[in-house]
């Protein structure tokens, strides 16, 4: 049975000018010119310039009773019927180069250059061989990764061939095949794994040298213990002395792990950073500005500002045609007006939270010692400017600032609090910073262990455990001591 009732609930809901506001903090500033693009290109009441006073403001409510008076099936139009077609042609038009500056380019870019396959067959192309192995060396190139290697077994080859290309071989023929792509440049290519890419570089030194004839047999007959670095054993199963030892891994850490990176130019882009914030020190006074490019100069459309004025001035003698023009008219001009309020308070939301960060890192952002970073949580510059943790957080995600001692990402000055031994809180990155000067200074024959080094932070008054330290230590990307001992 169906039953009426009345109930009151208590609902919090963002308006859409608070998400538009939250989405623009948590911007970067080298996203944030993409995306103030994005609004221009969307809201042609949205334009480039110095702002200027909108009167169209202080009439919405006088425009308000005639927008109420639309219906509904009203509201449904296409601007397009609106205007005209016989608008002048621009004068550019008119040229034999006639294109805009705005104009897309569309062209498709031509790249230059060999890329590292190619390079590999030129090479085959030298070698004396009949269609039947050049074929197949061919595929054999087409399955060498970006590294140079080989990961493939051959067999698996020899059936992709059969299968694929009605072509008939054995592991036998691709493995000549194999040692021919091998002897190419650059040394090491078509390896199939770390110990032969090397082996390869060093047969292709010479055999006249102690140094390389002690390198090689280390690859080939101590591969596994070079590795992890068992340089006793090594000595002891050469018999050669620790000098010998030395020399022959100087040859070895000159070699190319990935020969094909060095004959291909990087794909990857590269991102410059571009700091959100800049932190001035003069005369011991910090001065916190922000990037020109989070300050972006925009107005609303003066053009679509008289058109609403045009119709306040004869919005009763208006038809349906004009209501409907002028409702869109004001629906992008309150568009245009709630953006550049948004971009005015994320500014004003990001320089009160940098400044309080810089006034709670004072002594850091003064002196640039990494050791007296204060312990700093999101709560922390949250109760300083009375914003929700949130916001703080928003703030401080992917943003950039540029000081005397460098850039650095934001979120990198939050930190949680470790007691010392006097009962004082200090910052886990200024026991980080401890912890890779120790390790940068040990005795590289003799690294010390994770026991040692908790030992040592707690001789200097950090209570710290064992466990801790190796996680600081892998957040360092600092190797175990095995892997850290040099002779």
């Amino acid at each position: 049975m169906i039953k009426q009732q009345l109930s009151q609930k208590l609902l919090q809901k963002l308006s859409p000018q608070q998400i538009q506001l939250m989405k623009l903090l948590q911007v970067p500033t080298i996203a944030l010119e993409q995306r103030i693009k994005e609004e221009l290109e969307g809201n042609p009441a949205l334009e480039e310039g110095n702002e200027i006073e909108q009167e169209y403001a202080d009439e919405g409510d006088e425009y308000s009773d005639a927008y109420d008076e639309i219906s509904e099936s009203e509201k449904e139009f296409d601007f397009s019927d609106y205007v005209s077609d016989d608008d002048d042609v621009p004068s550019y038009k008119t040229y034999a180069n006639n294109y805009s500056a705005d104009d897309e380019d569309k062209s498709i870019p031509i790249s230059g250059g060999a890329s590292f396959h190619d390079i590999l067959e030129t090479q085959l192309g030298l070698r004396d061989l009949n269609d039947h192995e050049h074929e197949v060396a061919l595929h054999l190139i087409g399955n060498i990764d970006e590294s140079g290697y080989l990961r493939r077994d051959l067999s698996a080859i020899v059936d992709d061939l059969a299968f694929t290309q009605n072509i008939r071989t054995s592991e036998e023929e691709l493995e000549d095949l194999l040692y021919i792509i091998q002897d190419f440049e650059p040394a090491g290519v078509g390896a199939r794994d770390l110990q032969e890419c090397l082996l390869i570089q060093l047969e292709k030194k010479g055999h006249y040298d102690e140094a390389l004839a002690n390198a090689r047999e280390i690859i080939r007959d101590n591969f596994d213990a070079f590795t992890k670095k068992h340089y006793d054993k090594i000595v002891k199963r050469m018999d050669i002395s620790e000098d010998e030892l030395k020399d022959a891994i100087d040859e070895i850490i000159r070699l190319n792990p990935k020969p094909g990176n060095s004959m291909q130019q990087s794909s990857a882009n590269l991102e410059h950073i571009v700091p959100d914030f800049l932190v001035f020190n003069t005369n011991d006074e910090l001065e916190v500005q922000l990037n020109a490019r989070n300050a972006p100069e925009l107005k609303v459309s003066p053009k679509y500002n008289e058109m609403f004025k045009d119709y306040n001035r004869n919005k009763k003698g208006a038809s349906k045609s004009q209501k409907d023009a002028l409702l869109f008219v004001k629906q992008k001009l309150d568009s245009a007006k709630w953006f550049i309020d948004a971009i005015r308070q994320r500014q004003q939301t990001l320089l009160l939270t940098m400044n309080a960060i810089v006034e709670y890192q004072k002594d850091y952002f003064l002196t640039g010692d990494e050791t007296k970073l204060r312990p700093m949580i999101l709560k922390d510059i949250a109760d300083m400017v009375g914003l929700d943790i949130s916001t703080i957080s928003r703030v401080a995600n992917s943003k950039y600032v540029q000081t005397p001692f460098g850039t650095f990402l934001l979120k990198s000055f939050f930190s949680e609090s470790l007691s010392t031994e006097s009962g004082e809180e200090v910052s886990t990155r200024e026991v980080k910073k401890i912890l890779e000067d120790v390790v940068e200074n040990e005795d590289k024959r003799k690294p010390l262990t994770d026991d040692k080094l908790a030992k040592l932070l707690k001789d200097k008054g950090y209570n710290i455990a064992r466990r801790t330290v190796a996680k600081y230590r892998e957040q360092l990307n600092i190797p175990v001591a095995r892997l850290r001992k040099e002779i």
